[in-house]
């Protein structure tokens, strides 16, 4: 039982791991929390589902093809909706993406109706290893998650344009006096965070059901990652993401399932009143 539930707790951070990455890169550089998370990961569902059923592409296909309308719909958000209020206060554009995420989903909702469906794929058994039960979804789910924690860490760490972003999240006016393009910066953030974030929603899709509330039932777990870690730390975020999939998963041993989203809201409030900063965040210097 002990092995099964830390599967299962892999397979949650795994799920949430992406998205929480994507909201820190997108505080670092835009410096307000998007909520709008969850309405990105709705899009990029439907977007694979509609591929993967109504087009009957393969899901490798239906991933490209939802990580292109995730990084559309968030570029095109930032651009029309967030730019121009570039100058509000944090609070403000909070609400406003907040407000953002109900426009999106209402309108996937409009276009697909409100029931529940799933991906096209064959019934297979669960694989088991030693007594744990997994399934090839959930492995795809792993693997995916994966290789996103390692592009990432590429990206950060051996491109140029990593190392610019890695320079906005630090300081934004030094990184423009000495040279770097702060509008292209932002750009290539917004994009990558919206391939992750429509790449998420295949990866929820594959581990739940696909209904146009999927995305906003995974954004308080995917915040408790970010703040966790320590918000705008995107290493903080993959450890985030593992603490709250291992949590929420043990807390069904003395509580009901239907309580496991309350577990991320303790780890806020525990963490908020010890660390402020978060495990791996960094005091904020006040001059």
């Amino acid at each position: 039982m002990m092995g099964q539930m830390i599967v299962n707790g892999v397979v949650t951070a795994a799920l949430i791991a992406p998205p929480a990455v994507a909201f820190s890169m997108l505080f670092g550089i835009l410096r307000f929390p998007n909520f709008a998370i969850g309405g990105y990961i709705t899009v990029g569902v439907f977007t694979g589902y509609a591929a993967n059923v109504l087009f009957g592409l393969p899901l490798w296909a239906a991933s490209l093809a939802a990580m292109l309308a995730g990084a559309a719909v968030v570029w095109a958000s930032d651009r029309i909706i967030f730019r121009p209020m570039r100058t509000s206060s944090p609070v403000t554009l909070l609400v406003v993406s907040i407000a953002l995420t109900f426009v999106l989903e209402h309108t996937v909702r409009l276009v697909f109706g409100a029931d529940v469906r799933g991906f096209d794929l064959p019934l297979e058994r669960p694989l088991v290893f030693g007594g744990m039960h997994i399934t090839r979804p959930q492995l795809y789910l792993m693997g995916a998650s994966l290789l996103v924690v390692i592009v990432t860490h590429f990206l950060l760490t051996r491109t140029r344009i990593g190392k610019a972003m890695r320079a906005m999240a630090d300081n934004s006016q030094l990184a423009e006096v000495r040279g770097i393009r702060s509008v292209l910066v932002r750009v290539m953030v917004t994009l990558y965070c919206g391939a992750l974030l429509g790449l998420s929603g295949v990866s929820a899709g594959l581990d739940l059901v696909i209904e146009p509330l999927l995305g906003w039932g995974l954004t308080i777990p995917i915040i408790a990652a970010a703040i966790l870690g320590g918000i705008g730390s995107v290493y903080g975020a993959m450890l985030g993401a593992v603490l709250v999939g291992l949590a929420e998963e043990f807390a069904t041993l003395i509580l009901p399932s239907s309580y496991k989203i309350g577990v991320g809201f303790a780890m806020i409030t525990i963490l908020l009143l010890l660390r402020p900063y978060g495990l791996l965040g960094q005091p904020e210097i006040k001059k």
